[in-house]
């Protein structure tokens, strides 16, 4: 078992989601669930290790998909999972999503809205990828798959970042392999490794 040293994270309790309308795999009316997940009244940090193995709460999860837009057509940053990242379960599989966790360092003054959940988000980014030029960062999808043990304590906010050049470096280990490829690739030779999410994410990017 894998020892998370303590590490508190941002949680919401199952049946919110139930409530709030329950689905499977990738939807893009964040505005109906975005409010209430974020809502500090529906959302407290609780122990990574209890949180791991317990599909009543779902983590939640910022997945930054990474875009360059040029003349050469659409491109997206993917990158393979090494064995120092923080999920051993998804370990080499191929990934086109950044993220983590939200913790407590990322709390701020309106106490788990908002707010603290895009500081989770920019410090992530920061931790994993060194970006040269601009971005731009917008929230287009919500990820949610049961069909899996590591699916059923996760809830994926996908955000879509559009860059200003290709100039991008992965920052830490559990990032191998990183590259730039079109919609295609993603949906060509690399599709039978896409670890679950990117799945999903790859079946609408073009419309996003």
């Amino acid at each position: 078992m894998k020892d998370y040293q303590g590490e508190q994270i941002l949680v919401v309790k199952r049946e919110l989601l139930s409530t709030l309308g329950d689905f499977q795999g990738i939807i893009t009316n964040t505005d109906q669930y975005l409010p209430s997940l974020l809502h500090p009244e529906n959302n407290f940090f609780m122990d990574r290790q209890a949180a791991e193995d317990d599909p009543t709460y779902k983590q939640i999860i910022p997945y930054c998909i990474f875009r360059v837009k040029d003349a050469s057509g659409d491109r997206y940053l993917h990158y393979t999972r090494g064995k120092s990242g923080g999920e051993s379960r998804l370990h080499a599989q191929v990934s086109i999503g950044i993220g983590g966790h939200i913790n407590p360092v990322d709390k701020r003054e309106d106490n788990l809205g908002m707010d603290t959940y895009m500081a989770g988000v920019n410090r992530e980014i920061e931790e994993e990828l060194k970006i040269s030029g601009s971005y731009t960062n917008k929230i287009v999808a919500l990820l949610n798959d049961d069909s899996n043990a590591v699916g059923k304590v996760h809830l994926g906010v996908v955000h879509i970042i559009d860059l200003q050049n290709d100039e991008v470096q992965a920052n830490e280990d559990a990032i191998a392999n990183l590259q730039l490829s079109s919609l295609e690739d993603l949906k060509g030779d690399l599709y039978s490794r896409l670890e679950t999410w990117t799945n999903h994410c790859v079946g609408i990017l073009d419309t996003l």
